[in-house]
């Protein structure tokens, strides 16, 4: 197959079109009879993920089960979640009563302790908060962004995932709410 290149282009422009041609040509016969890796899927078992709380303890979402567990993935330099914060904090205010477990877990790379902990009064964040600095979050949950939150039943199930802030007059997660927590 020839791709048409104007005539009067340089010969380094005629030769990226064609190398770019052949990887794309690799790229769909590499994903040809293969199936792309597959993330976490509302209505699925979420994906068992492992965390550390500021104590320095491990703690496994396995060990969540039984509760009804809103896990939220942010940073301390990220404006959403700085923006999302605070309604999560009331949610959980309000309806920690009902079975309700809101788990905040830091991104931050490295050595953010204090960063977390300052985030934490700052905000004055109730609910625990677990840190994850080498990020393995971000690849067990398939995130590209912060914040995410993954909404999981309790018996594992996830039933309600959101790649972005969450907000109150988000009417999706309400609902999902409203039904996991009957």
């Amino acid at each position: 197959m020839k791709i048409p290149v104007p005539a009067k282009s340089p010969p380094w422009m005629r030769a990226a079109v064609g190398a770019a041609f052949l990887a794309s040509l690799a790229t769909l016969a590499a994903c040809g009879g293969e199936k792309a890796p597959r993330g976490p899927r509302v209505g699925s078992p979420a994906p068992e993920y492992v965390a550390t709380n500021l104590a320095g303890d491990t703690v496994a979402l396995s060990s969540m089960h039984g509760q009804v567990v809103l896990l939220n993935l942010w940073a301390t330099w990220c404006a959403p979640c700085r923006h999302e914060t605070p309604f999560l904090e009331a949610l959980y205010k309000e309806r920690k009563g009902d079975g309700l477990h809101i788990v905040g877990i830091s991104m931050d790379t490295g050595d953010a302790r204090d960063q977390v902990e300052d985030f934490i009064k700052e905000f004055g964040v109730t609910y625990p908060i677990l840190v994850d600095p080498q990020m393995s979050g971000m690849d067990t949950w398939q995130v590209l962004g912060l914040p995410a939150s993954f909404l999981v039943d309790r018996e594992g199930i996830l039933r309600w995932m959101r790649f972005g802030p969450v907000s109150e007059n988000d009417a999706e997660f309400a609902a999902a709410l409203k039904a996991t927590l009957q």
